[in-house]
């Protein structure tokens, strides 16, 4: 049996999700081949190694059957007909509503294929797309998401099973990659005593709520010369969050890293992680946090308060006040404390056993 795991895009703004599916894929049989399809972009600009790639380089309006595509749209289902015969695939694995809209109505009429459709975050499914979804033969079809409170927010919205596939990491490969504190920070510019460092890391784009991030630390650090923020990422949002930091109030005391390939190994050059994200499907940011042993203070929202429960710490959402006394009290807790807390209920290892127990069974169609 051989899988074909076809994603939207490569890049950067894609790069949580790969890392899921890579995770998914991880816990197959080694013996299992696998391809990975992106319909649009190049496997080199991937943040994760894709493996072998075969790379369709469609825009987004032909994909959407926009315009003159739509005219076109039978000759692309023929094309992504052949190519799955072709690939002699039995299971397809797909990256959320828009990779299903455009692979589904083919693979319907393809019977020897099963499918899985992982949704990573909130989306709208339009009532084309509820269809589409409900009219699949069930005995071929999987839906899951990377978290609990997705799936239930999906299986509300589209009225059939969607299967919870909280998405973990494996903690022993995670850990083993980690830098010690003090490279950390020489690795970011950062003295490696005498300041506290609040670090924060994902897409500079609204949802993660880094603006208001900002004026809430401006406030909580105005009487704390030795306090720095470090947020680590790219994104669209990027020059305007510039332009504030070079104000009188949080000059030299924020820095911007843009994308750093090696994120993941510098969490513990803080001594706080801070997640203002306004939405998430999971939330991969808290779980490498807490695996790091850095405590993590984030919105009050339901997908982190199903892995964290009461030992989070939590502020109001895109709340600028909220956000600035909660970071002046983490300041004055017992960071270890919190972050011992935090990893016993997130619990890493349990998490990673059942996510490749539950990946194993979507796969085979045994779940």
């Amino acid at each position: 049996m051989s899988i074909i795991n076809v994603m939207w895009a490569g890049g950067a703004p894609f790069a949580s999700v790969h890392k899921v599916h890579n995770q998914i894929l991880s816990r197959m049989e080694p013996a299992m081949p696998v391809k990975t399809w992106l319909l649009q972009g190049s496997a080199a600009a991937c943040q994760v190694d894709v493996g072998t790639a075969l790379e369709w380089n469609m825009t987004s309006a032909r994909l959407k059957g926009r315009h003159i595509w739509r005219l076109l749209k039978p000759l692309m289902h023929s094309r992504f007909r052949q190519a799955l015969l072709d690939s002699q695939a039995r299971v397809v694995l797909l990256d959320g509503v828009g990779v299903a809209r455009t692979l589904l109505p083919v693979l319907k009429h393809l019977p020897q294929i099963r499918v899985v459709v992982v949704f990573h975050g909130a989306t709208r499914i339009n009532p084309a797309g509820r269809k589409l979804l409900r009219g699949f033969p069930a005995s071929r079809l999987a839906l899951a998401a990377v978290s609990e409170t997705l799936a239930m927010s999906l299986r509300d919205d589209l009225g059939i099973q969607v299967i919870a596939l909280r998405s973990a990491l494996d903690p022993a490969a995670f850990q083993a990659d980690l830098l010690p504190r003090e490279d950390a920070r020489d690795r970011l510019g950062l003295p490696r005593s005498g300041v506290r460092v609040f670090g924060a890391v994902g897409r500079l784009v609204d949802k993660k709520g880094f603006a208001s991030l900002l004026e809430a630390f401006g406030r909580a650090a105005a009487d704390h010369p030795d306090w720095r923020l470090v947020i680590v990422g790219e994104g669209p949002t990027r020059e305007a969050l510039q332009a504030r930091i070079e104000q009188p109030d949080l000059l030299g005391k924020v820095l911007l890293t843009g994308h750093l390939e090696e994120a993941a190994t510098l969490y513990r050059a803080f001594d706080w992680v801070l997640v203002p994200s306004r939405d998430e499907g999971l939330g991969l940011i808290l779980q490498e946090a807490v695996l790091a042993g850095i405590p993590v203070l984030a919105s009050d929202i339901a997908v982190f308060r199903e892995q964290l429960g009461d030992t989070g710490w939590y502020a109001p959402v895109n709340d600028d006040g909220g956000w600035s006394e909660a970071i002046l009290r983490a300041a004055e807790a017992p960071a270890e404390a919190v972050a011992l807390a935090q990893y016993r209920a997130l619990a890493p290892d349990e998490a990673w056993s059942s996510f490749g127990q539950v990946a194993r069974q979507l796969i085979s169609g045994s779940q």
